[in-house]
């Protein structure tokens, strides 16, 4: 459905892509037809809209400004043609889902997707993980929908539901402190540790603090960007790695692996959140999705309390 301009639609390509040329290859017409329309939008703002660069086309300040209002305009023409679907009874539409919490991937998303799919078959649904930048710049720049994980708060995101997951000592059934009730990190640090790096942001955020708070450096036995990889060195006993339950349910249940509180005087925590961009209308399938989200979100609370 074509409710907008075709060079609205042609500068928003090329603000993407970086180029011209490459714009006109997404929008398969023919690069002179692309920049035709650019000319025409420069005409009408009388400024240019783009500084042509070796390196490419960036924004200028108009173009940033122009590029916020083009935006909004997108995604609410994607609102109303999801809307018209639905009173049509079509259901059809397509969610793009940031993801910044590796261990939400086999707790949450599974029951999540699969709920999606068997009540909105025609919805399209796409999953990337990434960076907090680069997940909270997707959102405002309208190339995602829902953003799930361990992000602080964004002026220009909505909150649309969190829960707050304890961090704990995770490590072998065989380790001598795996028979402890609770743990303060000092008494981790004693033995090998298997620690995350900062791309492991919900993570680091919380070991960091209590490393820099350390009376002497401890023995590092691995530095992991992944939460997948830190658990499988932890039930191997390399080492003692600092988590939370998502992502590791099965293996304690199974006793492959143990997590001890760890004691803290200000707590450690993450806490998981839901975010869209501030001030969007939702269409129905992106509502739909964050619905179903919160309620997946609350059930994976209770389990960890």
């Amino acid at each position: 459905m074509h409710i907008h301009s075709r060079a609205i639609v042609y500068f928003d390509m090329i603000r993407r892509c970086g180029s011209i040329r490459a714009a006109a290859r997404q929008l398969h017409v023919t690069a002179s037809a692309v920049n035709r329309q650019l000319l025409l939008l420069e005409d009408e703002f009388g400024a240019p809209l783009f500084e042509r660069l070796r390196s490419g086309l960036q924004l200028t300040a108009a173009g940033e400004a122009f590029a916020r209002h083009v935006i909004h305009v997108l995604q609410d023409a994607k609102r109303l043609e999801n809307e018209l679907d639905a009173l049509r009874g079509l259901r059809r539409g397509r969610v793009v889902m940031q993801l910044v919490a590796a261990g939400v991937i086999s707790s949450m998303l599974p029951p999540l997707l699969q709920r999606m799919r068997e009540r909105y078959p025609q919805i399209a649904l796409q999953v990337d993980v990434s960076s907090v930048a680069q997940a909270s710049d997707a959102l405002l720049q309208g190339e995602a929908d829902v953003l799930l994980g361990f992000v602080p708060r964004h002026p220009e995101l909505t909150q649309c539901a969190t829960a707050r997951f304890d961090f704990g000592a995770v490590m072998a059934p065989t380790h001598p402190l795996a028979t402890r009730r609770s743990l303060n990190f000092a008494d981790c640090a004693a033995y090998p540790l298997i620690l995350p790096t900062p791309q492991v942001t919900g993570t680091w955020n919380a070991v960091a603090p209590l490393l820099a708070a350390l009376e002497q450096p401890p023995q590092v036995a691995l530095e992991a960007g992944s939460i997948e990889l830190m658990k499988e060195m932890a039930a191997a006993g390399v080492g003692i790695s600092v988590q939370n339950r998502l992502g590791i349910e099965r293996d304690l249940a199974s006793g492959r692996l143990v997590l001890i509180p760890l004691t803290s005087p200000g707590g450690l925590y993450a806490d998981l959140s839901i975010y869209v961009r501030a001030g969007r209308a939702l269409p129905p399938a992106v509502d739909a999705l964050v619905r179903m989200a919160t309620e997946e979100l609350v059930r994976l609370a209770d389990q960890a309390t």
